[in-house]
């Protein structure tokens, strides 16, 4: 586990709630998984990677740590995946409200449909930006729709929901799919405009939940279920760049690492990437010496309808 009580042990003064423009919620749940178990080790790993890895970014020239980051306290509820979906809704919106930029990293998909819950009533036109193997759009699996299966089903019925990488799904899904926004793994391969394609389609609001089997298992391994023919890191890299550079991304996710106690090059892959989307989200804005808290509806989210806030407080 992690030494020390701060995000890639950074000092003290830039850990601080208060100070942090932002946050980290670990979710270590894994209840719903069908084949490769472990993704509720997958926070301890991703953070215990993150304390290893150098904090200047060489291709920004930042050291984006500097904005402030809090390492929130985990979301321990597992009694169910409804029970987990709950809490991650609460806990996420109650940070959006502080004028945070809110990350978190699991565990299993189910945990994004709270986090896409929580962005979705503070943000008004959201996009849900899906990266991900899986196209996970059953209406429920296992009698559930709280399953890992059924991340981004509600997504598609209340946001603009955009699909990437996708390359193993069920037929049923067919009937919940936009294929005019999905962008399948064997047609991205040959189509050099894809990624512009993808933003041509984004509002401004955009909120990213990022499942590590998108990318390939020769560069990630530790999955709960590692599908061949994934996107590798510079294409990735270049993708989300120009993503954060276009597009206001609001938060975002990163789930599914499923730590292998022999190689630990998924658990590096996975802090690397959480601190390139920081990198790209605060490239041009400055490190401030004091950090407003209070929630901006014009400077935060653009048209937010604030009186979301008013009439659901939980």
């Amino acid at each position: 586990m992690s030494t020390t009580n701060n995000y890639a042990g950074i000092p003290d003064e830039f850990a601080q709630l208060e100070k942090a423009k932002v946050v980290l919620i670990p979710v270590p749940y894994d209840g719903t998984s069908t084949w490769g178990k472990g993704a509720d080790k997958g926070p301890e790993a991703f953070l215990d990677a993150s304390e290893n890895m150098e904090l200047y970014d060489i291709e920004t020239g930042t050291e984006v740590y500097q904005q402030g980051i809090y390492l929130a306290p985990t979301i321990t509820e597992n009694s169910s995946a409804e029970a987990v979906v709950n809490a991650v809704h609460k806990t996420t919106k109650e940070y959006i409200k502080r004028n945070k930029f809110v990350t978190l990293f699991g565990g299993e998909h189910s945990i994004s449909i709270g986090s896409i819950r929580a962005f979705n009533e503070c943000f008004d036109n959201l996009t849900v930006l899906q990266i991900d193997a899986h196209a996970d759009l059953r209406e429920s699996y296992g009698g559930t729709k709280y399953n890992h299966a059924c991340a981004v089903h509600e997504a598609s019925q209340t946001t603009n929901l955009l699909q990437v990488g996708i390359r193993s799904m069920d037929i049923i899904e067919k009937t919940f799919m936009d294929e005019e926004k999905t962008f399948f793994a064997h047609d991205i391969v040959n189509d050099e405009y894809w990624m512009d394609k993808v933003i041509a389609q984004m509002t401004e609001n955009v909120f990213i939940t990022f499942d590590l089997d998108a990318l390939d298992p020769s560069i990630m391994p530790s999955t709960g279920t590692p599908e061949p023919g994934g996107l590798f890191w510079y294409e990735t890299l270049e993708f989300l760049k120009q993503v954060f550079a276009e597009k206001n991304v609001v938060g975002f996710d990163i789930m599914e690492l499923c730590p292998n106690k022999v190689d630990k090059s998924s658990d590096f892959v996975a802090a690397k990437l959480y601190y390139k989307m920081l990198s790209y989200k605060f490239l041009e804005e400055a490190i401030e010496d004091v950090y407003d808290n209070t929630y901006d509806v014009d400077a935060k989210a653009g048209n937010t309808n604030n009186s979301r806030f008013e009439d659901d407080e939980d």
